[in-house]
């Protein structure tokens, strides 16, 4: 499962921080829902102070994800899994990985030490907040102490619900785990837990509904999205699954396009419409200067410039240089190559050996290649 950032913050340690925009729709559902518990808890702090606190435990709150995210990282690439970005939306975060575990004991380890990092930051708030002088079963008296009860009990039950046993939830990860060590089959767990996943996910919705019906009112309705969300995630893994079989035993070289339009760096883009992308129909172009070749070309970055500046616009101005693009090479496995491009969000890739280019390989083709196999059922 991949999910792009619409918004970039930043890196820690080498890896790129962003959000979904959806992260910004529950960062504020959550900021409101802890002040109404605050004020409703201690009314006497003031508008002020509890505003405060629920901006402040909200944003600590996502730091944890972070930080939960992060931890998976860390065995990654102590695994040598390069891990690219971490981005955060609605249900949480997610880690974006160069490629998927390759072994069952990797599996466990990335997916258990998340759960471990929320269960030990919700210890170690609710320890601080008892020096602080909180009682177990009292009401928070201080802002500080209200603050560190809630990111205590949420980051232990942020925890327990990750291992629940729904694919791709951590849970779902360390169940796939084991029963790829014990059958020695990757294909079959990821089948069992994708499987296990989509009913766990199909559960929680039937849950919210009634729940709904029964008037628990928002609440229901978020226990059933969150269920539609695993339902969805599921069923995303069960495909990539069978993509995945789909185009066993294919390389990049068997489905890569040796016809590749080669444009100028120096020619406008009004010209590069009319004399090649209106007569061809053709969705990319390699980008020569010199003899050399020196980037890529799609509709994506014509239509990012007014039409009014085309004819004043270099293809070399806008295009995607050569540098910027992931490469794969010619025995590199169609699979990893559809994987990559639909992580990046590109439509094609170059297949490069030696520094030279050897053909392009597309979205399209890939699909055409597993629709002509499906149908012959091969």
């Amino acid at each position: 499962m991949t999910m792009q950032a619409q918004i970039k913050l930043g890196r820690i340690f080498g890896i790129q921080i962003g959000l979904q925009y959806s992260w910004l729709i529950i960062a504020l559902l959550v900021t409101l829902s802890l002040a109404g518990q605050f004020e409703a808890e201690n009314p006497q702090w003031g508008g002020a102070a509890i505003w405060a606190t629920a901006i402040v435990t909200s944003l600590l709150f996502f730091f944890a994800i972070v930080l939960h995210e992060l931890s998976h990282a860390a065995v990654a690439k102590r695994r040598g899994l390069p891990v690219r970005s971490i981005t955060l939306f609605a249900l949480g975060g997610m880690a974006q990985m160069e490629k998927e575990p390759g072994d069952a004991k990797t599996e466990f380890w990335m997916a258990i030490v998340g759960p471990i990092a929320s269960a030990i930051i919700g210890a170690l708030c609710l320890l601080l907040a008892w020096a602080l002088g909180s009682a177990p079963t009292g009401t928070p008296t201080t802002p500080a102490v209200a603050m560190l009860m809630w990111l205590g009990a949420i980051n232990i039950g942020l925890a327990i619900f990750n291992m629940i046993p729904g694919y791709p939830l951590d849970g779902g990860r360390v169940l796939r785990a084991i029963i790829w060590w014990s059958t020695g089959d990757a294909a079959r767990s990821t089948r069992i837990a994708s499987s296990v996943g989509q009913f766990v996910g199909f559960g929680f919705m039937v849950f919210g509904i009634l729940r709904f019906v029964g008037g628990a009112g928002f609440g229901g309705l978020w226990i059933a999205f969150i269920g539609w969300f695993l339902f969805k995630a599921a069923r995303g893994s069960y495909q990539q699954l069978a993509v995945a079989q789909g185009l066993r035993g294919l390389r990049a070289v068997d489905v890569m396009s040796n016809d590749c339009p080669v444009v100028s760096s120096r020619d406008n883009l009004q010209t590069l419409v009319d004399d090649h992308v209106a007569r061809t129909g053709k969705r990319w172009f390699i980008v020569e200067d010199q003899g050399s070749i020196v980037g890529l070309i799609t509709p994506a970055e014509i239509k990012a410039v007014p039409r009014n500046r085309w004819p004043y616009t270099i293809v070399d101005d806008v295009m995607r240089p050569l540098a910027q693009l992931h490469t794969v090479a010619p025995e590199t496995s169609a699979a990893e190559a559809l994987e990559t491009m639909l992580r990046d969000g590109v439509n094609q890739l170059p297949v490069v050996l030696g520094g030279h280019l050897e053909g392009m390989v597309s979205r399209g083709h890939i699909l055409q290649v597993l629709q002509t196999r499906a149908e012959l059922q091969v």
